[in-house]
């Protein structure tokens, strides 16, 4: 009797059916919010996608929503120019995708894949780097807005007759987008008397001064706010195209008899108005310090005598303001401390503050948006979407995974 062909193949595929459900990773994402939560960041551990797909390739790995749609993914190193010799995964750190749950949507399953072909290039969302063409300057941005801060060029002496800038501060600086694709790069090549104004876009518009800008920290004694100076160093940890990773530090100042130092690590996540900031500082003697942190009074750019409308939210740890300018549009900016204890204001600056102890991180949100790049346009916006950031980091979405 001739063997039945198809009856075969058909034994032959169910055999080969259960390696080939080994060969991927199911991960199914559970959260408990009705709001929607646009552009969820979700990371899991390098090890456990190599556990279940043993030599995966970072180049050819496909991460598929619950669609079967093909998601950009990025992979983090544990350190820069970390080894792996042996193709263990033990050069990465973590895998990096995003999804947008809908109103009421409470769970969603992935698939991670290994694939034969290479996964393609995805664009660049968010960016972070040290400029040195421009006094040590520090930029990064996403997709919605760019920021930077200051260096110790900034804040040296010009020497006589050469008309260099100087100002310090350790306040962070918002720069306002109306694109998508990147910018940094592009206003800094532009020139600053261009980036200054709007040329389809967007532009810097904000005033930091000495304030603390939009996010800067300090340490408050309930009369005065003592803060460093400019930033001493940096390192970037994580570059794009989903999250940028990187970290500021400061040299120590005297805060009212203590002496403080600071590492800023700040994450930067596609999709979002306000960045991630955990702030360690350093300290002996009194067992807590509580950290401020502040937005600047008048942030408006100059000329156009901004009225700041300020809201204090102690229930979500939310401070925030609605700025409305003479001719540039309005803009919002905002703080969200988790672990926040009261509110207060100094001469320059609305502030948030918490206890904190000597090498506990700290976190909280910073960051800000304008009616120009058409998302946020009114005061109500931005608070509903300041407040839906506060209970997104207070019910943070569960990640499972099966093989």
């Amino acid at each position: 009797m001739k063997p039945n062909r198809s009856a075969l193949a058909a034994v032959i595929a169910s055999l080969l059916l259960p390696s080939a459900y080994a060969a991927s990773l199911r991960v199914t994402l559970t959260q408990d919010l009705d709001t929607a939560r646009p552009s969820e960041t979700v990371t899991i551990p390098w090890s456990d996608v190599n556990a279940a797909l043993p030599g995966a390739l970072i180049q050819r790995l496909a991460v598929k929503d619950p669609s079967g749609k093909v998601v950009p993914h990025q992979v983090t190193n544990v350190a820069p120019l970390a080894k792996d010799p042996k193709n263990v995964g033990a050069a990465y750190g973590e895998l990096i995708f995003q999804y947008s749950f809908k109103a009421g949507e409470k769970t969603a399953t992935f698939t991670i894949e290994t694939t034969d072909a290479l996964a393609p290039v995805f664009p660049a969302q968010s960016f972070a780097r040290y400029i040195p063409e421009r006094l040590d300057d520090f930029a990064w941005e996403n997709d919605k807005i760019a920021h930077r801060t200051y260096g110790p060029a900034l804040m040296a002496p010009a020497p006589a007759g050469s008309g260099k800038e100087v100002l310090q501060t350790s306040g962070l600086d918002l720069w306002f987008k109306r694109v998508p694709y990147p910018i940094v790069d592009r206003w800094y090549n532009k020139g600053h008397d261009h980036y200054h104004k709007d040329e389809g876009e967007g532009m810097d518009m904000y005033n930091v001064g000495k304030s603390r800008g939009a996010g800067g920290t300090g340490i408050w004694d309930g009369k005065t706010l003592h803060v460093s100076t400019n930033y001493a160093g940096w390192k970037v940890l994580a570059n794009g195209p989903i999250r940028s990773i990187f970290e500021l530090r400061f040299d120590s100042w005297d805060a009212a008899g203590t002496a403080v130092t600071e590492v800023k690590r700040f994450t930067v996540d596609a999709g979002h108005y306000l960045d991630r900031i955990d702030s360690t500082f350093e300290f002996q003697g009194p067992s807590t310090l509580t950290v401020a942190v502040g937005l600047n009074k008048k942030p408006s750019d100059k000329g156009e005598n901004g009225v700041v409308d300020v809201q204090r939210d102690k229930a979500n740890g939310v401070l925030l303001q609605w700025v409305q300018q003479k001719s540039k549009g309005a803009f919002g900016t905002a703080v969200v401390l988790p672990a926040a204890q009261d509110f207060a204001d100094d001469e320059l600056n609305n502030l948030v503050y918490a206890p904190v102890k000597s090498g506990q991180a700290l976190r909280y949100y910073a960051g800000g948006a304008w009616e120009r790049s058409g998302e946020i346009t009114s005061a109500a916006q931005w608070q509903a979407y300041v407040t839906d950031a506060a209970k997104r980091d207070a019910h943070p979405v569960k990640v499972t995974l099966q093989k």
